[in-house]
């Protein structure tokens, strides 16, 4: 199935619709944390998959880390970070995080469900929680952890032509890594790999 950035349908119902019913899918990458540390060092964590929902047009919501940041700086996340012990779910840390982050208020997001957990290199197994959210949009970004914050069509990143797949040596192991350029950002890494899996979810 093909999605293109005009599709039409692409809205609130259809959106509720592909969670309202369960379903199996293939995760198209559980990311390659593994490759280089072992399950029981891992640490949780969890991020909002925001999508915007623009009355006819769906956009999902991403940020810019600061460049000083020691984890991933200056690349393309999704809010989020490390669960407190004290939090039931992920979606508790997500929105926690998310508010922290972005200055998105919990009561401004509408939990649609989860998907499969992504492990990063970075030691983390992270579960993204998209979360669907209205305008307007009254943001305050952290200044130390946020460089930006923009959002993409959801049509484009839906849509095979923008996939690339990539591949890098890292400590003296090959990885692959799935990137979808959009203008001036360039979407790669965990993040894009969540995406392909959010795009699995969406078309299976």
């Amino acid at each position: 199935m093909k999605f293109l950035a005009s599709s039409v349908g692409l809205d609130e119902q259809w959106l509720r619709g592909r969670f309202a019913q369960p379903r199996s899918f293939s995760p198209v990458t559980n990311g390659d944390g593994l490759l280089f540390r072992e399950t029981d060092s891992l640490r949780s964590a969890a991020v909002l998959v925001p999508i915007v929902s623009h009355g006819g047009e769906l956009t999902v919501l991403f940020t810019r880390r600061t460049d000083h940041l020691h984890d991933h700086a200056g690349q393309i996340s999704f809010p989020g970070g490390r669960a407190e012990p004290h939090e039931e779910n992920p979606a508790q840390t997500a929105l926690r995080e998310t508010e922290e982050e972005i200055g998105l208020a919990a009561d401004r997001v509408e939990i649609l469900g989860s998907l499969s957990e992504y492990v990063t290199v970075t030691g983390y197994r992270v579960t993204p929680v998209v979360g669907l959210v209205r305008p307007p949009l009254e943001l305050k970004p952290d200044d130390f952890e946020v460089a930006e914050i923009f959002e993409v069509p959801l049509g484009f990143l839906l849509d095979p032509a923008n996939h690339q797949r990539n591949s890098v040596v890292h400590l003296g192991r090959q990885r692959h890594y799935y990137a979808m350029p959009y203008g001036q950002y360039y979407i790669w890494g965990a993040t894009a790999g969540m995406v392909m899996n959010f795009y699995s979810f969406l078309t299976s």
